[in-house]
């Protein structure tokens, strides 16, 4: 991510190294569908995100729907709520806002880089982030576990930030399709908020992000609701479940969590072993068992569509051949890759070199699928679900058997 304003300074921070200039890459040949973003929850890894999302804006712009879970519904909200021309500005000053906290100005250089970073975000859990969230103070934490306080943070900064940074008229104008995932605490169930069933404003956005037991439920229409991350991560089984099953789908999932990962060393590397298995298995789970089932319904249509003539007349058989049908999706999955220094404070840790970091690694990681026509010459012909994996090491790896051929 780079400063606003070409070779300024945010304080004394200096910002990470720009990627050099490469020749544009021939133009790539992805297929006539409707186009879906899919951003998973990840708290301050997010900016990996925006980093995909500008490099994505500037080889693809065409963009039909976009989706998140907590801090993939901010970004979701700044993406929507934002005419192309100005996205990546929003997504830029959000992101230097929540990194220019006291505690997330440091140079690269002032020190071995793992303690660095658990300073900033030891200080993200005592002092907050700014326009995000600050502690929540309250002389009823005398009685521990049971003070009748909901959370230990405000999020009140954030509707603020939301309402500065995001046209939500522009939401809810319904150019582009909008979705954000969160939980009724009261029933346990997931819940999406749509702009084709409601009109959407910050709280929409606050509630998908509001993550037990940092942050309170937030209370819509008579309903409480906690971060959609507790029940999935990603809002993938949604779009795939809402899309229109007569037109190609084309799904872009941008993951923060890893299920693949080392053998930890120290309790450090467990805790961020355990939240990256934690967090990212339920997404390889939803992917592989959707494009199981998808391919599945596509084989039972085909033997229906061999049964006799007077038999396929049958209404009950026609009613479930129609069910059945879908035309192709692609799920394209990019997924975050952790440094070594990057522990289990990852998610919360915002210093403005770190959130530099993954804002370039998103871009360098999407101009790299891009650029590599390998699995461009495999994109999905005829009916059926294939899942890519995107920048798994030098070239992208095809996950099979997905493709129904």
């Amino acid at each position: 991510m780079r400063a606003q304003g070409a070779g300024k300074k945010a304080g004394a921070t200096a910002t990470a190294p720009r990627l050099p200039e490469a020749p544009e890459p021939p133009a790539v040949g992805l297929p006539d569908a409707h186009r879906a973003l899919v951003l998973q929850g990840g708290g301050a890894l997010g900016s990996y995100q925006a980093g995909v999302y500008e490099a994505l804006l500037a080889r693809q712009p065409a963009l039909d729907w976009v989706a998140g879970v907590s801090i993939g519904a901010i970004n979701a909200a700044l993406i929507a709520g934002n005419p192309p021309e100005k996205r990546v500005a929003r997504l830029r000053e959000f992101w230097q806002l929540v990194s220019s906290g006291a505690g997330q100005q440091w140079p690269h250089w002032a020190g071995e880089r793992r303690w660095l970073n658990q300073w900033s975000a030891g200080s993200a859990i005592v002092a907050g982030i700014p326009g995000f969230f600050e502690p929540r103070m309250s002389p009823a934490w005398a009685l521990g576990h049971a003070a009748p306080v909901l959370s230990y943070y405000d999020t009140t900064p954030l509707r603020a930030t939301l309402e500065k940074l995001v046209d939500f008229d522009r939401i809810n104008a319904g150019d582009m399709r909008f979705s954000v995932g969160a939980v009724n605490v009261r029933t346990g169930n997931s819940v999406y908020f749509d702009n084709r069933r409601q009109a959407i404003g910050p709280e929409h956005i606050m509630a998908s992000g509001a993550l037990p037991p940092g942050f309170a439920p937030v209370h819509i229409d008579g309903e409480d609701y906690w971060d959609g991350g507790i029940v999935s991560n990603t809002p993938l089984q949604y779009v795939l479940d809402e899309h229109d099953r007569d037109q190609r789908l084309l799904v872009l999932q941008v993951d923060l969590f890893s299920a693949r990962g080392p053998m930890p060393r120290t309790m450090g590397e467990v805790l961020a072993r355990q939240k990256d298995i934690q967090y990212s298995s339920r997404t390889r789970m939803n992917t592989d068992t959707l494009a199981s089932n998808l391919n599945l319904q596509e084989q039972l249509a085909e033997l229906l569509r061999s049964l006799p003539p007077a038999q396929r007349r049958n209404p009950v058989v026609a009613h479930l051949c129609a069910q059945l049908q879908h035309a192709p999706i692609d799920i394209m999955q990019l997924i975050y890759r952790h440094k070594p220094y990057e522990l289990e404070s990852k998610d919360y840790e915002f210093s403005r070199i770190t959130v530099n970091e993954h804002w370039e690694a998103g871009m360098r990681d999407l101009e790299r699928s891009f650029t590599h026509r390998e699995w461009m010459r495999h994109v999905s012909h005829g009916a059926g679900v294939t899942t890519w994996d995107l920048g798994e090491v030098d070239q992208p790896r095809v996950r099979q058997p997905r493709r129904k051929v």
